[in-house]
């Protein structure tokens, strides 16, 4: 089994060989994800309210991402580091240490969302007409919290120890299984929404078999194993570092989930359920055009962390370079798309021919400014790699949470912008938050290097 070797490969050739097996995973992850939507938006008949509903139960979903992520994006930079230090010990402690926090939070997370599913979704401001498909979405989703957690958190130290193409294959192996199984549950068996999400808990059950079985022992030098509650209280320490290095990746979705939570009430309240279904279609088409960028963000960050770990500065510095160039022309072409054909952007998600005359508007405008993505992705990911919890935390939270809330609100209501008021906060962020995120991680390294 072919594997990257970040002690003695050429960093384009390391970043390419991680990045490119995750980007191909990255697409068929983003379908897993947006195949549901694009089926549900065909449902004669409900199709676009049942979209919307749907659309509200995102905050939850992003929810859960933030803990995967919380242990999965924080534990394996420190796995890398260690592998650097050639301290296989402490890389092995530190990836029993997530794994464990994972299964503990997916079991008591998808006790929670059961219990509290109703009382969640009326705060997110759904309405009882799209509570109809809303809540048994929900909770047939939150049925599959850990098989989701597992394959998806886990993921990380698969490619931190240069298993790309198998880290892609565990990803392919649930997306695959989902889009074949969508249309058979939602259209065939006429299960609708609920379909939908029986699919997905079945698709994320096979990725997440396929993962344990690689890291239990079968083509892995670094075996993970179920440590008990014991093991897990001497190993605190590293469990801190782990959630402290991994609280940016934590809040970046929190704030996700709070910007989703105050445009759909805003939206509700100022346009209706239609813009609620048109802001579903903008964050569907965000995670589309913003998957590479994770793709390559991620691809190069277990290659800076191992080098920090070697002491190779210079790796470092070449491997930032490479991450913003390849970026920044990705989202330029994105940006140039999207302003000339949005209308087949939309076409992806929804086949109402109704909705282009304020969905067009509404895309041009949220998208303006995208290609300020790749300096919010590169410096988060960079103070993420070197282990800069401080700043990674901060700047999860000042784009969102200090810019793209308050003016969710106060564009619509205070300067009287209505809807475009919504989809304006976004770019906005784009602008102030990316500039400030990039220009800080470049003062960090030269101090740091």
């Amino acid at each position: 089994m072919k594997r990257v070797d970040f002690e003695k490969g050429r960093t384009l050739n390391n970043i390419l060989a991680t990045a490119l097996p995750m980007l191909v995973a990255q697409i068929i992850n983003l379908l897993y994800n947006i195949v549901d939507r694009i089926y549900i938006a065909r449902i004669p008949g409900i199709g676009t309210i049942a979209l919307g509903a749907v659309g509200l139960c995102f905050p939850i979903v992003i929810l859960t991402t933030a803990f995967t992520n919380m242990y999965g994006s924080g534990g394996a930079p420190l796995f890398s580091m260690a592998r650097g230090q050639k301290n296989e010990k402490k890389a092995k402690e530190i990836q029993n240490t997530s794994f464990f926090m994972l299964i503990v939070t997916g079991f008591v997370l998808m006790a929670f969302g059961e219990v509290f599913a109703r009382p969640i979704l009326s705060a997110f401001g759904t309405s009882e007409s799209a509570m109809v498909y809303a809540l048994p979405y929900l909770r047939i989703y939150l049925i599959g919290t850990v098989f989701s957690m597992i394959a998806t958190g886990m993921n990380p130290f698969i490619t931190a120890q240069g298993f790309a193409t198998v880290g892609m294959t565990t990803i392919v192996v649930g997306a695959v299984a989902n889009i074949v199984l969508d249309p058979i549950f939602i259209f065939v068996m006429g299960m609708g929404p609920e379909g939908a999400a029986i699919a997905t808990i079945i698709s994320q059950g096979l990725s997440a078999a396929y993962v344990l079985w690689f890291l239990f022992g079968h083509g892995t030098a670094l075996k993970v194993r179920l440590i008990s509650f014991k093991e897990f209280g001497q190993s605190f320490e590293t469990a801190r570092s782990i959630v402290g290095l991994g609280t940016a990746a934590f809040i970046m979705q929190f704030t996700n989930a709070a910007v989703q939570i105050a445009c759909n009430n805003v939206l509700a309240d100022v346009g209706g359920d239609l813009y609620v279904s048109i802001m579903t279609m903008v964050n569907s088409a965000r995670q589309m055009m913003e998957t590479p960028i994770l793709a390559i963000s991620e691809g190069t960050s277990p290659v800076i962390s191992y080098n920090y770990g070697a002491r190779r500065p210079d790796r470092i510095k070449k491997s930032i370079a490479i991450m913003v160039a390849l970026e920044f022309g990705y989202t330029f072409i994105v940006w140039l798309f999207i302003r000339l054909f949005p209308a087949a952007v939309i076409g992806v998600f929804s086949n109402d021919k109704t909705i282009l005359a304020d969905a067009i508007p509404a895309f041009n405008l949220y998208f303006s400014t995208f290609i300020f993505m790749t300096f919010q992705h590169s410096g988060q990911i960079v103070f993420k790699s070197l282990g800069r919890k401080g700043h990674a935390i901060f700047f999860s939270l000042f784009r969102k949470a200090f810019i793209v809330v308050p003016l969710t609100y106060l564009l619509p209501y205070v300067f009287g912008m209505g809807v475009d008021g919504v989809f304006a906060a976004e770019p906005i962020s784009n602008v102030i938050g990316g500039t400030a995120c990039f220009i800080t991680m470049l003062i960090t390294v030269k101090k740091m290097l």
